[in-house]
């Protein structure tokens, strides 16, 4: 095996700078010349968003650099799936994301789903305004480790409390570690309503999602 580490980090530069048409070009390129495909994903696009996830935690990059970014991870990660598919590379596990009832935000819930997703861990996104049977019935029939729940307004967030209170009622509040974050909501109130995490950024709730499949 040659030595990549050039190409590994042009792929991380390129994710970077959101250059999505290159990246793929990249990771094709790697791939060609003999790259293992768990490689290209550890040490090019997760070093990459790590990287880009640490400059948006310290204000170093905005919501809009962060989106380019996790769009040409996308990219990449498609390009790259095949590929990973055959070597037999699991993602760390599955999460699900949603935005409360009532609630129409979508861009919070997108930046952690892009973030959850640059640390290795598959998504299911259920979206925005999502009813909370649709979040009991997503958690008895995945194999889902986390619940990440969005909410923007103070007169939603007491819904990610239901959607709690839900799951406690069907007998699944076991099955999931759950998150809660958005602009009105605080550790007190998390606490208050018995989640298991919350955090003030998408970096950060990225970080402490992946802690919780260690």
């Amino acid at each position: 095996m040659g030595d990549f580490s050039t190409s590994f980090d042009e792929i991380s530069e390129l994710l970077q700078k959101g250059k999505a048409k290159e990246i793929v070009g990249a990771v094709e390129k790697a791939l060609g010349e003999g790259a293992a495909a768990a490689d290209i994903l550890d040490k090019g696009l997760l070093t990459g968003m790590n990287i880009i996830g640490g400059k948006f935690k310290r204000g170093e990059v905005f919501v809009p650099e962060v989106l380019v970014a996790a769009r040409a991870m996308n990219r990449a990660s498609a390009a790259l799936k095949p590929a990973l598919t055959e070597a037999g590379v699991q993602s760390a596990g599955k999460a699900i994301i949603c935005t409360v009832k009532g609630d129409l935000h979508d861009i919070g819930k997108n930046l952690v789903r892009m973030m959850i997703e640059g640390k290795g861990i598959e998504v299911l996104d259920l979206g925005v305004d999502c009813a909370n049977e649709k979040i009991v019935e997503t958690v008895q029939n995945s194999d889902a480790k986390v619940l990440c729940l969005s909410a923007l307004l103070t007169t939603t967030m007491y819904m990610q409390k239901e959607a709690i209170d839900a799951l406690k009622a069907a007998g699944l509040r076991d099955k999931v570690k759950i998150m809660v974050g958005g602009a009105p909501v605080t550790q007190s109130f998390a606490d208050e309503i018995g989640a298991d995490a919350y955090t003030a950024d998408a970096a950060t709730a990225a970080e402490v999602c992946r802690a919780f499949y260690n």
